[in-house]
């Protein structure tokens, strides 16, 4: 059976372009869900994923309708393909019924997968070569250490808590906690 999903981002979209694409393409039924791509949540795809079975297929008009990012595409195929379950997507002419639709996604998969290793190889040498020039790495520090070291000061010779210290410092128990105890342990 030929199961169709449609999807816009607004309620004031209409899917009716691809409810025409889909009736064509002799989908049974038709799952829509109107919600961004974005959104985790989508309960008419997670609808019409629980309902597909071994020798069903999951139809689209574009691929954009199915998944938030390429990475998410190729996830939600795989487990479909793992079900026994094709893939179908009208307008890229996708099809993971045949064995050229097959080669075509496997290179889809491919593709991505290179490019989140260039993304990642950028990354880490962008962040050598911020560190090499003497670039601080991550998020700021919410305490400088003149404040980190009269924490200490104050902990050490008064009776204040630590809730009252961090309070007057304007940062949470734990924040003050990890500071004190990263300057401890840089002082050896």
């Amino acid at each position: 059976m030929m199961i169709g999903y449609a999807r816009v981002s607004t309620d004031e979209q209409n899917p009716a372009l691809q409810f025409d694409a889909l009736d064509h393409a002799g989908c049974k039924r038709i799952f829509t869900d109107y919600a961004s791509g974005a959104r985790l949540s989508r309960p008419s795809l997670d609808e019409a994923l629980a309902l597909v079975k071994c020798g069903d297929t999951l139809v689209v008009w574009k691929l954009d309708r199915l998944g938030r990012s390429l990475s998410h595409l190729i996830t939600l195929i795989s487990e479909l393909e793992k079900r026994g379950v094709a893939f179908r997507s009208l307008s890229e002419a996708i099809d993971t019924g045949t064995a050229g639709g097959r080669l075509l996604f496997h290179v889809m998969g491919a593709l991505a997968e290179f490019e989140r290793a260039l993304i990642s190889e950028r990354t880490r040498a962008g962040m050598a070569a911020a560190k090499t020039r003497g670039a601080a790495l991550g998020r700021p520090r919410k305490l400088s250490s003149a404040q980190v070291s009269e924490a200490r000061r104050s902990l050490m010779r008064s009776r204040r808590s630590v809730g009252d210290i961090a309070s007057k410092l304007l940062v949470s128990r734990s924040t003050l906690r990890r500071a004190v105890v990263r300057s401890l342990k840089k002082k050896g």
